[in-house]
């Protein structure tokens, strides 16, 4: 993911040190989320290590938010 300021992270960890680090983002801040159908089609299904099922979109989602980063789906 990209964003003002540059890359915000490969994966959940990297994306929530960034929102909360200074790395070029400042809250608050609007996210475009382009595709966000298909995203959260595909995302929405997601396994653990283990085998078991979980909301990747609505974990990114969360964390956004937490960050202080408002979504706007299109």
């Amino acid at each position: 993911m990209n964003g003002p300021g540059g890359y915000l992270g490969g994966c959940l960890a990297a994306l929530d040190d960034c929102l909360r680090g200074t790395f070029g983002y400042t809250a608050p801040a609007t996210l475009l989320w382009r595709e966000a159908a298909t995203a959260r089609e595909h995302l929405s299904q997601a396994l653990t290590p283990d085998g078991q099922a979980y909301d990747l979109f609505g974990v990114v989602l969360d964390v956004l938010a937490q960050g202080g980063m408002h979504v706007t789906l299109a």
